[in-house]
């Protein structure tokens, strides 16, 4: 039988360190981590986002990663901790796992940026591209 999502969240969840939002935000302007969404530019673009986050869309992430790949971003080579959010925390926690598999050193925002915003914590506009 197939793996469903809430097996695949269990999975991640046993490997990844999840970050509290309040704990994040005493960390924003620490140079060891690098905050990155994973959202979709639409998300982004209504909801805003965490200020000074890295936007990576989820579905390039592991082209971004690859140092092999032409599509690599200096930034996942930095060797610092990287933390990825989503809307609700369940797309990060995939994505964090990813990141580990691959040799980055990951975590997840839990709760992801709806918990951020609904605990008042900064939030940046990510204007349209045009």
């Amino acid at each position: 039988m197939a793996m469903g999502y809430k097996q695949m969240l269990a999975e991640a969840d046993a490997v990844v360190t999840s970050v509290k939002c309040e704990d994040m935000v005493e960390r924003l302007t620490s140079d060891d981590i690098v905050l990155v969404d994973i959202r979709d530019p639409r998300e982004l673009e209504r909801e805003g986002m965490i200020p000074g986050a890295f936007h990576a869309p989820r579905g390039m992430l592991e082209f971004w990663i690859d140092p092999e790949s032409p599509y690599h971003k200096p930034v996942f080579a930095e060797g610092k901790t990287y933390v990825f959010y989503c809307a609700s925390g369940w797309r990060s926690l995939l994505a964090a796992r990813l990141a580990m598999e691959m040799g980055i050193e990951a975590r997840s925002l839990l709760g992801g940026f709806g918990d951020w915003k609904r605990a008042g914590h900064p939030v940046a506009e990510k204007s349209k591209k045009g």
